[in-house]
């Protein structure tokens, strides 16, 4: 068996764009009672109008934590020998 061991490479770092997944998921947390808003994928405009509804039904609730998931997916830069591999198995 041979095994190779790479001290040094380069990779590239950005948006998962594989199917399915989101760009954002957005949420927020009342920072007084804990009420959540419904999480919402690539739309935060939902979670926006939540915590406004929420803040006229309590009007002392008007703190909230507010929350953006992201996904990255990291390949394989020019030069890399993964990128090679890559490439032949159809990544």
């Amino acid at each position: 068996m041979t095994r190779s061991i790479i001290k040094a490479a380069e990779w590239t770092l950005g948006p998962e764009t594989g199917e399915g997944a989101p760009q954002a998921i957005y949420s927020a947390v009342c920072m007084d009672c804990g009420a959540e808003a419904k999480p919402t994928d690539n739309e935060c405009p939902p979670v926006e109008v939540w915590a406004l509804k929420h803040t006229g039904l309590n009007p002392t609730h008007r703190q909230f934590k507010a929350m953006v998931e992201t996904y990255w997916h990291v390949t394989p830069a020019e030069g890399n020998p993964y990128r090679e591999g890559d490439a032949a198995q159809g990544a």
